[in-house]
């Protein structure tokens, strides 16, 4: 998982408030719902000291959002008077929250936001395609397909010496469409950097877009017999289908990273060594239980890789005075600030003691 959205939140000091609340749509009095949520958070931030100009600059992100339909959730971060980040979730939060620390609390966005996947899907036919896609920062776009050919499309049947040069002409037609939509399904999956191509459709259709594209997309595609671009079609088999493709390949990040992880043989195994990796900006790729009930904490100081378990150490990094937070939020501020991955894996998933571990960018020498 890519941080680097994070970084904002790091470019000027806390305190934070940080605030995560439903805010469906879909019934009502979902207006004065969402009143009541937040004056309950609102008055959970005053509890815990929030600056009045900050809980004051949330209230009004909060209540002025552009709502959208049906269930969804906002995850905000805000310092000083000023909303640094206003995240739209595709679903509404497991729990409403409010917290004030010195640091933003990211965790909740990044477990529910989770991998993010660019993906294109192709839903072609005989004379055209429709592409929709989805960049790993979550910007959608489409784009429609009029093949240059609309005559002839059908194999027609009528008879004698002219049968033979009606159904190849037919072909012809079909193969100059599919290449104007593999042009297109090409361009935009270089333009969001698709990591997934899914391809529904009509099966001739299908095969002579998929033949035209250039290699490299080849590889990355997934075929399916779901979506049909008549008039009525059911989408849902294709949504699903698609759901299915991104998840694969979610779940082959997922895999590489525990295979490195495991031929480092106990290397970057627990908090303490991940913290001395993040110090010296060695992580590659962090392995972590998302456990919203963790009490583990470290201390930081101004920099993102100013972070130890003990404040003593810090003293050697001339941090006069550190701070204790959540180790999530710092490790998360260490991640985003030296370019390293995050995979969120279940308790089953790896042996890592206390639940992290690092995939590291280079391994120290062994000393006998």
């Amino acid at each position: 998982m890519d941080l680097s959205f994070l970084r904002p939140l790091y470019a000027r000091p806390g305190p934070w408030a940080s605030v995560y609340l439903d805010a469906s749509h879909d019934t009502e009095d979902a207006v004065d719902a969402l009143e009541l949520r937040w004056r309950a958070l609102r008055d959970q931030l005053d509890q815990q000291g929030a600056d009045p100009a900050t809980v004051a600059a949330l209230g009004a992100a909060v209540t002025r959002h552009v709502p959208r339909t049906g269930e969804y959730g906002l995850a905000l971060s805000a310092a000083s008077g000023d909303v640094v980040l206003h995240n739209y979730l595709p679903a509404p939060p497991p729990r409403d929250l409010a917290t004030v620390g010195p640091l933003p609390h990211a965790m909740p966005l990044v477990a529910q936001r989770g991998e993010e996947i660019s993906w294109l899907r192709v839903l072609v036919s005989r004379t055209g395609a429709e592409i929709d896609a989805v960049s790993a920062g979550g910007l959608p776009r489409q784009a429609g397909v009029d093949g240059p050919a609309a005559h002839p499309i059908r194999k027609v049947k009528p008879g004698a010496w002219s049968q033979a040069r009606f159904q190849r002409a037919a072909e012809v037609s079909w193969r100059r469409n599919a290449g104007a939509s593999a042009a297109a399904t090409a361009a935009l999956a270089d333009q969001i950097g698709a990591e997934v191509l899914v391809v529904a459709g009509d099966p001739d259709a299908r095969q002579l877009l998929v033949g035209q594209l250039p290699r490299r997309w080849q590889s990355r595609t997934v075929q399916t017999d779901a979506g049909s671009r008549a008039v009525g079609a059911d989408p849902e088999p294709l949504t699903e289908a698609t759901i299915q493709a991104i998840a694969a390949v979610a779940a082959e990040h997922t895999d590489r990273a525990l295979d490195r992880y495991g031929a480092q043989q106990g290397r970057g195994d627990g908090l303490s060594a991940v913290v001395d990796a993040l110090q010296r900006a060695q992580v590659d790729t962090l392995l972590l239980v998302d456990d919203p009930s963790s009490t583990q904490r470290v201390w930081i100081g101004p920099e993102p890789t100013q972070i130890a378990l003990d404040p003593a150490d810090l003293a050697v990094m001339a941090v006069d005075e550190p701070c204790e937070v959540r180790a999530d939020a710092a490790l998360l501020r260490a991640l985003a600030a030296t370019d390293a991955d995050l995979v969120l894996v279940g308790p089953g998933d790896a042996d890592l003691v206390g639940g992290v571990g690092a995939v590291l960018r280079y391994s120290d020498p062994v000393i006998s």
